[in-house]
């Protein structure tokens, strides 16, 4: 996505791995996979508008097809968790890319809201977010609940399938084939987590051939389970599918999965053929489906649901930091149960904004909690179930919430409440994580459309 991808058989310098509310490198400029680096903290770049008002809507009717949730059949429309759309420069126009409920992967103009490619058709319905090559090739990485993780080709004239990853191309698996992580690229590495149960590793080999065209060659490098036998007797089940994104953190992946495990693996041997190791282990009881968010001095920041109602759920709580040094790595936490029956904690993925860590429950209440200490400072409440993970640019707090309204806070003082700036009635369910770039917002709702969000 470069304005010069790489020369034919070259390689293009890798994008770094360990920033900390920076950009995914230098080499592409964008907001290129959710939450926009391996960190999971860089939201976009502004201006954030200060009146939004839509300024197109993308189709012209819905995006909507059938697919089977728990062996019943249901419509599903628009986009949902996490569904944040990926941005990136591309000859001067800004691209937004995204998968959606109409089982496509679509390509727009940012500008105009009109498609810069044909529409990529899977085989089912896409949830998670779509990933940008970061190094320059002309490449985007989407799951579908089809079975696949795709590598798509953008360089001709119509997307184009390069490979794809299967969910049965492993052994052993759990749960079920969908692909809701976005990918990280590491080093010519795809690494990427699916709720087939394992996390895995493909060389990619990317390369420009003697036409210009890109070219992967990918070859499963490593995979291993997302589970291990101490999770599933604690649990009595095999729920333990991997719908989180993977995080890195210098050379450790980390990742949860659906039983609460959360697993660091060291892959500094990649580059030299060797296998990656595990370093890390930590078990929060309950289905963690947000991605891990780490700070500037490799703090975890891990938020976990409240589904199964067990002990440890309970005593570890669902919104917690960890130090992966400690040996006992829980530094601090915060309960968000509800009744006995009620399903509460987060889906929502925290989002950091300098001391402030602010988390989105499913109940719809919105916690400002002080990173240090675990101390709530703030709560906001808005219609909930609030799964669009929180976006913080220009100082200014951009929230979704399940009426179709989508808010802007100033947090410029982390200290107080934060006031309300503005707000703008979309429609439909925002489940989806907005994505800020070059004065606009750009976010996809459960009413069928992804719209783009500006100063007239």
């Amino acid at each position: 996505m470069a304005a010069e991808p790489p020369a034919p058989g070259g390689e293009a310098p890798p994008a770094p791995r360990s920033a900390v509310g920076q950009p995914y490198g230098t080499t592409v400029q964008g907001l290129l996979t959710f939450r926009g680096n391996p960190t999971r903290t860089y939201y976009g770049q502004g201006p954030v508008p200060r009146n939004p008002k839509v300024v197109w809507r993308f189709p012209d009717v819905p995006m909507c097809s059938m697919s089977i949730d728990g062996g019943e059949e249901h419509r599903w429309c628009g986009t949902g968790w996490t569904g944040q759309p990926a941005v990136a420069e591309r000859d001067g126009v800004p691209w937004v890319v995204f998968g959606a409920y109409d089982g496509a992967v679509h390509f727009l103009d940012g500008g105009t809201g009109q498609r810069m490619l044909p529409d990529l058709q899977t085989g089912d319905i896409i949830k998670g977010s779509v990933t940008i090559d970061p190094d320059g090739f002309p490449l985007v990485y989407s799951g579908s609940r089809d079975n696949s993780y795709r590598v798509i080709g953008i360089d001709g004239s119509v997307p184009s399938e390069l490979w794809r990853l299967a969910a049965d191309d492993v052994s052993p698996v759990l749960w079920n084939d969908d692909w809701d992580g976005a990918g990280l690229i590491i080093d010519d590495h795809l690494v990427i987590g699916g709720e087939n149960s394992q996390w895995h590793v493909v060389k990619l080999n990317r390369s420009i051939d003697d036409r210009g065209m890109v070219a992967v060659d990918p070859e499963l490098a490593f995979n291993a389970p997302g589970w291990d036998p101490e999770l599933l007797q604690a649990l009595g089940d095999s729920q333990v599918s991997i719908e989180s994104s993977v995080a890195v953190w210098q050379d450790i992946v980390y990742f949860a999965n659906s039983g609460g495990l959360v697993q660091g693996w060291d892959i500094s041997g990649l580059s030299a053929g060797g296998v990656p190791e595990r370093v890390f282990r930590f078990w929060t009881g309950d289905d963690t489906d947000a991605s891990i968010v780490i700070d500037e001095e490799g703090m975890l920041y891990v938020a976990s649901q409240w589904e199964r109602h067990n002990a440890r759920a309970r005593s570890v709580g669902q919104i917690m930091r960890l130090d992966p040094r400690r040996k006992d790595p829980l530094v601090w936490s915060v309960a968000d149960l509800g009744g006995d029956d009620d399903v509460a904690g987060v889906w929502a993925t925290p989002g950091l904004h300098r001391d402030l860590l602010i988390v989105p429950t499913n109940a719809g209440r919105i916690l400002g909690i002080d990173r240090l200490t675990g101390a709530i400072r703030w709560s906001k409440d808005l219609p909930g179930p609030t799964w669009a993970s929180p976006v913080i640019v220009d100082d200014i707090l951009i929230q979704g919430d399940c009426a179709g309204v989508l808010h802007g806070y100033d947090v410029s003082d982390t200290r107080i409440d934060p006031p309300e700036l503005w707000s703008v009635t979309i429609g439909g369910c925002i489940e989806s994580t907005p994505a800020v770039w070059g004065g606009r917002i750009y976010v996809g709702t459960r009413s069928g459309f992804m719209v783009a969000l500006a100063d007239r």
